[in-house]
């Protein structure tokens, strides 16, 4: 008996150690009131998404809740609105499978949204389902779709400075070699799936280093955010389903809750003095070296020309050159004064309050350094 107990002590001992050391998240602080600003958030009707959503509602945001699917959609930005008791989320029809439905949001969102100071590109599939395109559907979905949709924010982004963006990538990265000359081949097989999964997330830290390197002076920076290893919806989409219910309870014994995977996010989006780290990569809330294949240079503005191609941009919409046509008066930037005209995209139950953001706070520069760390995912 003695020694069954010996052995759970142990047991018991070496989880605690496991969780509070790899598991358990820090948690996020950064700028307490958001109160006059807007940031939108992509796949926010569950998992990650919705955590980093109710967090920004609570701190005052006005949340815009990025989604697919309408009906779940609605629903996430109701939960979110009771839960934060804040009016100011709402929802509105995003495919980024279809560039079609980018622009179409993209169009939406600026002639209805007068502000937009964080952008945060949380949606993404880890398999391709029984969807079958002729092109790569986790690359669409991953990169080239929120690449797409960052170009055309820019402009606005520009507009609120200091603005972020933060793109939410993974330790899969690692895994990740961007082939050039086969990058939009349709992915068939689970095999497939995987290895398209890690180079769709090796994208995503070479677009945040690029984006650092084409928004440098702008006041817009850009952060690569890995969540760690979270029990979210992505987790269990290879497994076979009769070994889904004996994975289930290990992985709420040792994978992090949706919100501790959103605290990373949200420190990228709220941390003040990171904007010296812009285009990096960071995990458990720090900024982490990454293999020499995800701050390749080279690499990224290859990836960069290539996704101008794939998302059918032309020479005027690169990089946010648009001018911006904002619907408001340009001499009051601040102003949230203008009225949210009704879109077929959008769904809002509640007028938006006048107000006018203090972003005293949010401008402050402090220098800050960080030791690089390793990560287990």
């Amino acid at each position: 008996m003695e020694a069954l107990l010996l052995g759970a002590g142990l047991l018991l001992g070496v989880y605690v150690l496991v969780y509070y050391n790899l598991v358990k998240a820090p948690p996020c602080g950064g700028l307490a009131n958001l109160r006059g600003r807007t940031a939108v958030v992509t796949g926010a009707n569950s998992g990650i998404g919705k955590m980093t959503a109710l967090e920004l509602a609570r701190r005052g945001a006005r949340v815009v809740l990025a989604c697919r699917c309408r009906e779940r959609g609605e629903a996430a930005a109701f939960d979110l609105r009771q839960a934060s008791g804040n009016n100011e989320v709402i929802f509105m029809a995003l495919d980024l499978a279809s560039l079609a439905s980018v622009r179409a949001f993209a169009t939406a969102f600026l002639n209805s949204e007068p502000r937009l100071d964080i952008l945060i590109h949380n949606a993404g599939i880890s398999s391709c389902g029984r969807t079958r395109k002729p092109f790569n559907l986790l690359l669409r979905v991953n990169h080239i779709g929120p690449f797409l949709l960052t170009q055309l924010l820019l402009p606005r982004l520009k507009t609120c400075v200091p603005s972020r963006v933060v793109v939410v990538s993974s330790a899969a990265h690692r895994r990740g070699h961007l082939d050039f000359t086969r990058l939009d081949r349709p992915v068939v097989g689970w095999q497939q799936e995987l290895r398209a999964y890690a180079d769709s997330k090796l994208a995503n830290v070479l677009f945040a280093r690029e984006l650092a390197t084409q928004l440098e002076g702008t006041g817009v920076t850009c952060y690569a955010a890995h969540p760690g290893p979270v029990n979210s919806e992505l987790f269990l989409r290879h497994v076979p389903g009769w070994l889904r219910p004996l994975l289930r309870p290990l992985a709420w014994l040792v994978l992090r809750a949706p919100r501790g995977g959103a605290q990373t996010p949200l420190y990228c989006a709220l941390q003040e003095g990171i904007e010296p780290l812009t285009g990096r990569y960071f995990a458990n809330c720090r900024v982490e070296e990454v293999i020499p294949a995800a701050r390749d240079d080279r690499a990224a503005r290859r990836l960069w020309e290539a996704s101008n191609r794939l998302a059918g941009l032309g020479p005027g919409e690169e990089a946010g050159t648009k001018e911006d046509t904002r619907p408001e008066d340009p001499g009051a930037p601040s102003s949230l004064g203008s009225p949210h005209p009704e879109g077929p995209t959008i769904s809002e139950p509640y007028p938006r309050p006048q107000s006018s953001p203090d972003l005293s706070r949010f401008t402050r520069r402090i220098r800050v350094t960080a030791e690089p760390e390793s990560h287990v995912s």
